[in-house]
């Protein structure tokens, strides 16, 4: 991809933070912006934007040129190379939550101007930065780099896309938010009580899926990893299941639920079909436990039931439960009483 044929999003912010670590290391960062393709007039205005890839560029020559790989956050260098130590340290993890612990642990030993700490609740994965030292003009760049090195290594290692419950930085809302919503999508918190993003935790339960050989390939190429958001997702079942169990009477179709997710439909069934289930089944499951629970805890009508689940005839209903369930409705409400009295 050209770096004419991007979209510009990317703060120019960002590119001032990695000249100031050359001018904190004494050196000229003039070649790095030209081959970058970033002017001296354009980067003094802090409104101007750069493109993904000349972002790319700059921060790669940045972090081999200044041997940095955390381009003066800190009060000492990261060499080069810091980071993908890590990654090989933690790749042997059974899985990402025992991975993201030994990550979080293993860079305190880089650095003790920060500590990352990994914890996790039935309803949330979390990652946060607690600060040691002040890191100044250098705190923005610093926690939005490090999240993004930390999930895009994250999503590569379990090969799945990690939607996020909520990422907070605890200081303004910027003037350049839509870069944010493109590095973080999903609730975004600024002005917080402390700088952290948060995951299901299913996905920490995920066996990490790559060796040696995939992880020397991928530091070869790793800096996409932190600029853009990962695509693929294998908890699709349970996302798929648990929009339909929000909309249990919707007539869904495998276009209409492809198109919700933003995949194409044939994208849709193969990626459900690698996780070991089929739209199909999952329609049935969430249908069937909606119509198990109206039937025992409402008195409606078997058609007002079918209704609700998405049949629109009251025998279809009745022949789809008894396939699910091996009775009739009237059966399982029958029974419910009987229990109940």
């Amino acid at each position: 991809m050209s770096l004419t044929s991007e979209v510009a999003i990317t703060p120019m912010a960002f590119a001032q933070a990695i000249v100031a670590a050359y001018g904190r290391y004494g050196q000229d960062p003039a070649s790095a912006l030209q081959r970058a393709r970033i002017t001296p007039e354009s980067l003094k205005d802090p409104h101007n934007r750069i493109t993904g890839s000349q972002m790319q560029i700059l921060f790669g020559i940045a972090i081999q040129e200044l041997n940095d790989e955390a381009l003066g956050w800190f009060s000492r260098r990261l060499p080069w190379g810091s980071y993908g130590m890590l990654c090989r340290a933690t790749l042997g993890s059974p899985t990402l939550e025992v991975a993201l612990k030994r990550w979080c642990r293993y860079h305190g030993l880089l650095t003790d101007d920060i500590t990352l700490r990994f914890t996790q609740t039935s309803t949330a994965a979390t990652i946060a930065i607690q600060v040691n030292r002040d890191l100044g003009e250098m705190t923005e760049f610093c926690f939005a780099t490090l999240f993004r090195y930390i999930l895009g290594y994250a999503c590569w290692a379990i090969n799945s896309r990690i939607p996020l419950l909520e990422a907070c930085f605890p200081f303004d809302a910027p003037d350049h938010l839509g870069v944010y919503q493109m590095l973080f999508p999903g609730p975004l918190h600024f002005r917080a009580d402390g700088a952290r993003i948060s995951f299901d935790p299913q996905y920490a339960a995920l066996p990490i899926r790559r060796d040696d050989q995939a992880l020397s390939k991928m530091l070869q190429h790793a800096l996409p990893l932190t600029m853009f958001p990962y695509r693929r997702d294998r908890l699709l079942v349970q996302r798929v299941r648990d929009y339909l169990k929000t909309r249990p009477d919707g007539l869904h179709t495998g276009e209409s639920i492809a198109k919700e997710f933003h995949v194409s439909p044939r994208t849709l069934h193969r990626q459900l079909q690698e996780e070991g289930a089929s739209l199909q089944a999952i329609k049935d499951e969430v249908r069937r436990d909606r119509a198990i629970e109206l039937l025992n805890k409402t008195g409606r009508p078997i058609k007002q039931v079918a209704l609700a689940v998405g049949f629109l005839s009251e025998k279809s209903f009745s022949r789809a439960f008894k396939q699910w369930t091996g009775m009739t409705p009237e059966a399982l409400r029958e029974m419910g009483r009987h229990f109940v009295s």
